[in-house]
């Protein structure tokens, strides 16, 4: 299924499962690279990756005393993840936007994104349209549990919802998906298919993929990563400590929601591969005849959100 954009109501979608070359930033793309080519070779019209795929998800935060820099191998562990962060803009990952074009498929992509000041990072989700190029790069607005030990705190700027043909497109990154006012602010700009990224955890997927379907009657692919103790490379300074979790550290969980809150795809654990769905634009239609959110069923007479979209930079130069 191959559709032309600008006439897509039917649409085939894709959910890439899958673990990182963690820490190694050209290697996972090479293996972004490879699973776009094999799932618009299935058909598919838009793709999507888990939370901060390239170069990888930071296991290591919640499992290690990394709130005690003096611990150690702590600041090794940060410093090798800010260097195999992305910048979006450079040439290495050009190559993700240009195969989104040539492959004509909308692509998410979740990076650990580096600051410009070199030394933080945000965890990203980088939405890209296969001829405008990167229209979002959505900063979670606020990193969970020991993340925010790595991940600095991100912005409104992403906050948008983005056309594709007939479609309106949006994404999150995990926990977001549980911020109600984050939801609403892609429900009132008229989502029907919402990307959630994870890192890879079965267990969070099921409950809220679906709730999040039923109550914005909206298509829903969550998208987890795996890690695994073959994925931690030798040279990784607190790898005994990762490898004492046990041999999986994250486990998938990539599921589908339809725009009635029942399962299309269950959630899959433990293994790569590609899910896939076909949805269809007339069914979110049929589901908002007795509840739309934003719309006839909300009062905005009496209840309002306020959305800041500014990029929040630490310096101005005029």
């Amino acid at each position: 299924m191959r559709s032309i954009p600008g006439t897509i109501v039917d649409m085939r979608i894709a959910g890439v499962q899958a673990a990182p070359v963690f820490l190694d930033r050209k290697g996972t793309i090479g293996k972004v690279l490879t699973s776009m080519t094999q799932a618009a070779g299935a058909g598919a019209d838009l793709v999507a990756f888990p939370e901060t795929f390239v170069p990888g998800y930071p296991r290591w935060v919640d499992i290690t005393h990394a709130a005690a820099w003096e611990t150690p191998h702590q600041q090794e562990a940060f410093a090798q993840y800010v260097d195999a962060a992305v910048d979006v803009t450079g040439p290495e990952f050009t190559e993700v936007v240009e195969a989104a074009r040539d492959l004509n498929m909308f692509t998410y992509v979740g990076v650990a994104e580096r600051s410009p000041s070199g030394g933080s990072v945000y965890c990203s989700l980088v939405a890209i349209d296969p001829t405008q190029g990167i229209v979002g790069v959505h900063r979670k607005l606020k990193p969970t549990h020991g993340e925010r030990l790595i991940w600095a705190d991100g912005d409104g700027n992403g906050l948008r919802v983005h056309d594709y043909g007939n479609w309106r497109v949006s994404g999150l990154n995990c926990w977001e998906n549980w911020m109600p006012l984050a939801r609403t602010a892609m429900y009132a700009q008229g989502a029907q298919l919402h990307i959630a990224v994870w890192p890879g955890s079965a267990w969070l997927t099921r409950d809220i993929t679906r709730f999040i379907a039923r109550e914005g009657r909206v298509y829903v692919l969550s998208v987890g990563g795996l890690l695994r103790a073959e994925d931690i490379p030798d040279e990784f300074p607190l790898r005994d400590e990762l490898l004492a979790e046990g041999d999986t550290l994250c486990n998938g969980g990539t599921m589908i929601a339809g725009p009635d809150g029942g399962t299309i795809v269950e959630p899959v654990k433990n293994e790569e591969t590609i899910v896939y769905a076909d949805i269809d634009l007339d069914l979110v239609r049929q589901q908002r005849q007795n509840f739309d959110p934003t719309g006839h069923y909300s009062r905005p007479d009496v209840l309002q959100l306020k959305v800041d979209r500014t990029r929040r930079d630490p310096a101005e130069f005029a």
